[in-house]
């Protein structure tokens, strides 16, 4: 997988509709569609070859909440989904399999479930995502109702150690926010981890895309995309055609 850089959509869920959050805000939230299939649906449309899905309820809760909706989005498209938020147990994850996604990305519960990574990658091999979400250098967790204790480079190497495909990682300060990436930094983190890299957080132009599309060789392997999608800001088909000039230059 990643054999080229990626460009994935992200679909966030809360109450079965298609929201954006401001920096993780659950009080500062964007409602785009009641319709989750149908907008799936319209970024396949537009060569979207995996849709990144969050439950954020579940995030939450600590449970998924929002099956009904990611089985709407697996009947309305035919290529990969990556589900996560509150996957906290095995029986979540096999949930959230049994609904249709592809992959599943685990974050809080890889450091608050013991055993619960490990279990993940044996029973589902080369399908298991890490997400690292980040404020200040430091893990947040729970939904990003908190922040822990425990810093970047040692949260990557849980996941390192737990042989994940890929480390999805989301600077909550910049998420939602469209005020750019910060690909160094994220580049470091691929370093770091020497795991692959999908940056999350901050997208706000074709730059930001292409910046990160030419970092592929350090293993910067892809990019989620949110606001700027809904906001008109560039098409999910003009993002593609960004990286895939970038590279080739």
């Amino acid at each position: 997988m990643f054999e080229r850089f990626t460009v994935i959509p992200s679909i966030d869920l809360r109450s079965g509709k298609v929201v954006r959050l401001l920096r993780g805000d659950m009080s500062r939230v964007t409602v785009y569609s009641s319709a989750p299939g149908d907008v799936a649906g319209k970024f396949e449309q537009q060569g979207a070859e995996l849709i990144h899905v969050v439950d954020l309820d579940g995030a939450i809760a600590g449970e998924p909440r929002n099956l009904e909706a990611i089985r709407a989005i697996r009947g309305a498209v035919g290529c990969a989904i990556d589900v996560s938020g509150g996957l906290r147990s095995l029986e979540s994850v096999r949930a959230a399999f049994e609904a249709g996604a592809n992959y599943v990305s685990i974050g809080s519960a890889a450091f608050l479930t013991r055993g619960l990574l490990g279990a993940a990658q044996s029973e589902f091999p080369g399908r298991v995502f890490g997400s690292l979400d980040f404020r200040d250098g430091r893990l947040a967790i729970k939904g990003w109702t908190e922040t822990s204790e425990l810093s970047v480079e040692r949260a990557s190497a849980t996941f390192r150690n737990a042989g994940v495909t890929a480390v999805i990682a989301t600077d909550i300060a910049r998420d939602g926010a469209e005020v750019g990436v910060d690909a160094q930094n994220m580049a470091e983190l691929a370093r770091v981890s020497g795991l692959p890299v999908i940056a999350s957080g901050g997208v706000a132009s074709l730059r930001d895309v292409a910046g990160l599309a030419m970092r592929f060789p350090e293993r910067i392997v892809g990019v989620v995309l949110g606001r700027a999608l809904y906001e008109g800001r560039f098409s999910l088909s003009e993002a593609a055609r960004a990286a895939v000039l970038d590279q080739a230059n």
